[in-house]
């Protein structure tokens, strides 16, 4: 039960953008996301052009856009652990489509050497934290005035139940208001997207 209790409070941070608690999340579950996507990745020749950390990034950053405005109904860390999982899977997904509906030639591209890159870790840098900041402000100013509030309620702790009590409404009706609402701004700032 106390890590239920830990659980959600360790949410509730990650919501309220506390740097502590996503370089936590960082920590626990990039390696997750990365071996998915490894696994996933068969083709050796797609494998020269992505690299797990291209599915990596966009998956982290989709999640702590959308957990900030409260999309997502978590109870334990195994949720986490699936919802990222998944997340992977559909941008891996999406990226092979994508550098397949291009036709692009990946025989004729070079591999990196990987001691060459500069990777980012998980530190929680400054410019990491107002970078974040300034994307989810992009993010709520695309928000309608409604839309807004039921973010700023998700992002407060609130229930659904309750949030349809003092709106009004449907629990379930405002849960996808707000699941619909984040869906167009991502989509409408690219968020989904890969790196071209």
């Amino acid at each position: 039960m106390a890590e239920d209790v830990d659980f959600a409070g360790f949410l509730q941070r990650v919501r309220a953008g506390d740097e502590q608690a996503a370089a936590e999340l960082i920590r626990r579950y990039e390696s997750v996301i990365c071996r998915e996507a490894r696994l996933r990745l068969r083709d050796p020749g797609l494998g020269r052009l992505l690299d797990s950390v291209d599915i990596c990034q966009p998956v982290l950053k989709s999640f702590f856009v959308r957990a900030a405005c409260g999309q997502y109904e978590l109870q334990e860390p195994a949720q986490l652990c699936r919802l990222l999982i998944a997340m992977a899977r559909n941008k891996l997904a999406h990226a092979v489509h994508r550098h397949r509906a291009q036709r692009r030639d990946h025989r004729r591209v070079a591999a990196l050497d990987a001691n060459a890159l500069d990777v980012a870790g998980a530190q929680a840098t400054p410019s990491r934290i107002a970078a974040g900041r300034e994307l989810l402000a992009v993010v709520r100013a695309h928000l309608g005035e409604e839309e807004r509030r039921l973010a700023d309620l998700r992002a407060q702790g609130w229930e659904w139940p309750a949030i349809a009590g003092q709106l009004g409404g449907t629990p379930d009706g405002r849960r996808m208001q707000l699941t619909r609402a984040l869906d167009r701004v991502v989509e409408q700032l690219g968020l989904e997207r890969d790196h071209e």
